[in-house]
C-alpha cells in the first residue's frame, strides 16, 4: 500500500516559468544547470530553422518541450520517479511491465503538460 498519504507533498523547487525561450532557460539554471548547454543548442537549431523557413513551429516545439521538462525536474520526487520509471523500461523483458511503466510516463507527461497549459497532441504541432 503507498505512503503517498502520510509524506510531504513534492514542493516544487521553483515556480513553473512563463512558456518563454529566456523564462525556461532561467529556471534550467537553477534546476538543472547541466541541461543548459542542450537547451543553448536546441535554442539555436530551433532559431536557425524558423529563420530559414519563416514558420515558428520550431521554436513553439522548443518551448513546449522544455517546459514540460522544467514543469517535471522542478519537482524532486516526480524527476526522480521519471528517471526510475526510463530505468526500468531500458531493461525490462516484461510486457506488462513495460506497458505499466510506459502508462506512468504518459500520465506524468500529461499532467505536466497540462501545469504548462499544453495539450500534448499539440505541443509539437
Amino acid at each position: 500500500m503507498s505512503t503517498a498519504a502520510t509524506e510531504e507533498p513534492d514542493t516544487p523547487l521553483i515556480p513553473q516559468p512563463a512558456n518563454t525561450p529566456e523564462a525556461l532557460r532561467a529556471a534550467i539554471a537553477k534546476v538543472m544547470p547541466a541541461s543548459l548547454t542542450t537547451f543553448d543548442a536546441e535554442r539555436v537549431e530551433a532559431l536557425r530553422e524558423a529563420r530559414s523557413t519563416g514558420n515558428a513551429g520550431p521554436m513553439r516545439r522548443l518551448v513546449g518541450q522544455w517546459a514540460v521538462y522544467v514543469a517535471i525536474e522542478r519537482h524532486p520526487r516526480r524527476a526522480a520517479r521519471l528517471r526510475e520509471l526510463e530505468a526500468i523500461s531500458a531493461v525490462t523483458e516484461s510486457l506488462d511491465e513495460a506497458r505499466a511503466t510506459a502508462s506512468e510516463i504518459g500520465r506524468m507527461l500529461d499532467q505536466a503538460s497540462a501545469e504548462v497549459g499544453l495539450n500534448r497532441g499539440t505541443a509539437t504541432a
